[in-house]
């Protein structure tokens, strides 16, 4: 049972089958970096105190907790 609707998703698989792999590629970039800002700044507002030491060590343990192992 699929609760949530995705009107858009079979043109949005459409649209990555027309891009060629290269493209792709960029976009996956694109997406990664965007997540990443968007991390950042979650922990921004989660820790407005911090001073820049302080909240590096922070993000870095976080992203060193998100980072796959199995390779």
């Amino acid at each position: 049972m699929n609760i949530k609707k995705r009107p858009n998703h079979r043109k949005y698989i459409q649209v990555l089958r027309q891009m060629s792999p290269e493209k792709r590629l960029i976009k996956a970039f694109e997406l990664s970096e965007f997540a990443k800002q968007l991390f950042i700044h979650g922990l921004h507002q989660r820790f407005p105190n911090l001073q820049n030491e302080e909240f590096r060590k922070i993000l870095l343990e976080r992203l060193n907790k998100c980072h796959n192992r199995n390779y």
